[in-house]
């Protein structure tokens, strides 16, 4: 694993792509920095990372889109393939270099709030645990990319493909106000996602079997919730997609409130999407 994360970490910075995605971010912190330390003169260096947050949008799909498009475009994902490693050791190699390049400007951010010190009052405790998170965000978003990148051997498509599925979670939360919440609605949209599950098993795994068997349990299940108990599926969508946005846990952070629930959840994002990454390389090492 040792040789693909320094061979990916090289590659971010043989290049220009490490060094301008790393000084974008930092130039935007510097800007929110003097907007909100210097010219309102707020010792709140927090909210300088819950205004830079949007810039993972951007940062986090170029970050990822060459990880594995571009070697699939190539063909050089065989060379992947006949290295004496594990697909999990692959994975885990670019996806430790990929997080190296966004820990690098939250730890020049983090010295901002020591040199703020000097001149006010800041909040150690709520600063460090909000560039905790933003790092966590930025790793879980890093997951979900560096997954998509393993489906398309377009790298432009791929972060395209990337920046809309995280301008949906940002948006997310003004997103379910309209979605509705009669038992009807709540259960066409479930059969709708049964389906969607299977297809992405099905895609992941490439197992008919599996993803049928897998759809018809979750089909049999809601219509025995559906007639033994409804109100469990009534308004359930709008209550699991409030706890998957991942900027507006973010967001809690920011604003005092450091739930364990939310670190939880960005670890299980990365854990999932490494997972599904390592099944997907995996199935296409034996194809």
């Amino acid at each position: 694993m040792g040789a693909v994360f320094k061979k990916e970490l090289r590659g971010y910075f043989t290049g220009f792509t490490g060094y301008i995605l790393i000084a974008v971010m930092l130039v935007m912190m510097g800007i929110y920095t003097m907007i909100y330390c210097l010219s309102y003169q707020y010792s709140a260096f927090e909210f300088v990372y819950g205004n830079t947050v949007f810039v993972l949008m951007l940062f986090v799909p170029i970050l990822t889109m060459r990880m594995f498009a571009e070697e699939k475009k190539q063909g050089t994902d065989r060379l992947l393939y006949s290295l004496p490693l594990k697909m999990s050791q692959i994975i885990g190699g670019k996806y430790l270099a990929s997080l190296v390049v966004l820990g690098i400007p939250c730890f020049f951010a983090g010295l901002y709030p020591i040199i703020l010190s000097r001149f006010g009052n800041v909040n150690f405790k709520l600063v460090y645990a909000s560039m905790l998170g933003f790092f966590l965000l930025g790793a879980s978003l890093t997951a979900v990319c560096m997954f998509i990148s393993l489906l398309t051997e377009n790298q432009i498509i791929a972060a395209i493909v990337s920046f809309v599925i995280l301008l949906l979670n940002y948006f997310l939360n003004n997103l379910t106000n309209y979605i509705p919440t009669t038992l009807f609605a709540s259960t066409v949209i479930l059969i709708i996602l049964i389906i969607l599950t299977g297809l992405i098993i099905w895609a992941v795994t490439k197992n008919a079997v599996l993803a049928d068997i897998s759809a018809i349990a979750l089909m049999i299940a809601l219509i025995i919730i559906r007639f033994v108990k409804a109100e469990l599926i009534q308004g359930i969508l709008p209550k699991i997609l409030s706890r998957i946005e991942l900027f507006e846990q973010y967001y809690n952070i920011v604003y005092g409130s450091l739930d364990i629930s939310t670190i939880v959840l960005y670890f299980s994002v990365i854990i999932l999407f490494y997972v599904l990454s390592v099944q997907v390389l995996e199935r296409r090492r034996w194809a």
